[in-house]
């Protein structure tokens, strides 16, 4: 069976709304490449979106997967629970940033972390408004639709969303806002929309991720931390794409040096197996009644072992630093291809192995350059390469490639890449 005709069976019975990027059915993926089933090799740059941070098919997950399995592998961490899961949420509770004691819930998707934490806050303050970002993305379930701060391809033709929720500009130099900006929105809010005191939470990714991997500046952070604690709102970092060694540290909030109320954890938590979890202050996390929170699968017993065995690689194999060097080798590759088309190659940015290229006119950052994002990852796959793209114009080239990719092969990908790039622009 080829890909063409796996494409048109999958056409036949799967929803339109759940596309794919690529008509390239896997058969085979190893650390940072994959195989098609036509035997055709690709340099994986997405690792399924952050998801597996510490490669495809490592042995150390394998062997803790397999184990597990053969053992058991469900009866429900609310019914039966079980060891793996109180050792990961041992580990995570002491890795999450702050020296605030802490708790945590698993749950299955990175969209039930985050709507798992406003049902925490709101149970702790007892209030109902959410004020969350322009250019975020939080999920896609009712509630994290309508805290997400883009509407096409994730808010068109879903709504009405849930009430009380309210966007501020985000300060970045697409956006053109800048910290002013947001804290005076926020005010403003304050004035004319809802008080503070019936604020339940501010949720902020610490770095936006579909919405163009800008980073939040430390001062906002800093001074989200000052309004929260003044007005006992609850302050939510969702590090859901930033997280487990993304961006050079455990938890992108670790270079603020800023402490999450609650947090989210997803996708590089368990190397590719389905687990989220939300960690916070105890005091918080114990304000909903027994039984207030939870899901069937949350805290899956297979996923908890993968989690746990990504911990361990991630400590045995130093993937923070690797994270960094990574982050390096393609900044300076990037940025090296951007002086040849500086103007349409608007900025280079990246945090640890968090790396996007935003593409322009003019090498205006106000004049996104779409059609070309949309031609570069269409023809990604004629050079072997697997790329995603993000941004609130849809006009970023993100690289997420696995923590655990040799500079070999990092350089023959880039090197396909610049060779894409080039064929396309002249």
């Amino acid at each position: 069976m080829n890909n063409k005709e796996l494409q048109e069976r999958k056409a036949k019975v799967f929803a339109r709304g759940q596309g794919n990027a690529y008509p390239v059915f896997v058969k085979e993926a190893k650390n940072a490449e994959l195989w098609d089933v036509e035997g055709r090799r690709f340099i994986d740059f997405g690792t399924g979106i952050a998801v597996c941070n510490t490669g495809h098919s490592h042995p150390k997950i394998i062997k803790a997967v397999t184990a597990q399995i053969e053992n058991f592998s469900h009866t429900c961490v609310m019914v039966n629970p079980y060891e793996v899961a109180v050792e990961l949420a041992e580990k995570l509770t002491k890795l999450a940033p702050g020296d605030s004691e802490k708790k945590a819930i698993f749950v299955t998707t990175g969209a039930e972390a985050v709507e798992n934490c406003v049902k925490i806050a709101k149970a702790h303050t007892g209030r109902r408004g959410v004020i969350a970002f322009n250019g975020s993305f939080h999920g896609r379930t009712n509630l994290t639709m309508g805290l997400t701060g883009k509407i096409a391809p994730y808010k068109k033709s879903f709504g009405p969303f849930p009430g009380d929720i309210y966007h501020v500009p985000f300060p970045a130099s697409t956006y053109d806002a800048t910290i002013d900006d947001s804290l005076k929105a926020i005010k403003n809010l304050f004035k004319v929309d809802i008080e503070p005191n019936d604020v339940a939470a501010i949720i902020v990714e610490p770095v936006q991720g579909e919405g163009g991997f800008y980073s939040t500046p430390t001062k906002l952070l800093q001074e989200l931390r000052k309004i929260c604690d003044e007005h006992g709102i609850v302050l939510i970092f969702d590090e859901i794409q930033s997280g487990f060694g993304r961006t050079g540290k455990m938890f992108n909030a670790e270079y603020s040096g800023v402490e999450a109320d609650l947090m989210t954890m997803a996708k590089g938590i368990a190397g590719g197996y389905p687990l989220a979890a939300v960690v916070g202050k105890s005091q918080i996390m114990d304000a909903p009644i027994p039984g207030g929170l939870g899901g069937t699968y949350g805290g899956s017993p297979v996923a908890c072992a993968a989690g746990l065995a990504v911990l361990e690689i991630m400590e045995e194999e130093d993937l923070l630093n690797r994270s960094v060097q990574i982050g390096d080798l393609f900044n300076a590759r990037l940025t090296a291809l951007q002086s040849k088309f500086p103007d349409l190659i608007g900025e280079v940015r990246n945090k640890g192995a968090m790396i996007a290229m935003e593409l322009t006119l003019d090498g205006d950052l106000q004049k996104p350059n779409t059609d070309l994002t949309k031609a570069v990852i269409s023809k990604a796959e004629e050079f072997g390469l697997i790329l995603l793209s993000c941004g609130f114009n849809s006009n970023v080239i993100r690289f997420l490639p696995a923590l655990t990719i040799s500079d070999e092969l990092a350089n023959e990908g880039l090197d396909k890449f610049e060779e894409l790039f080039t064929s396309l622009v002249g």
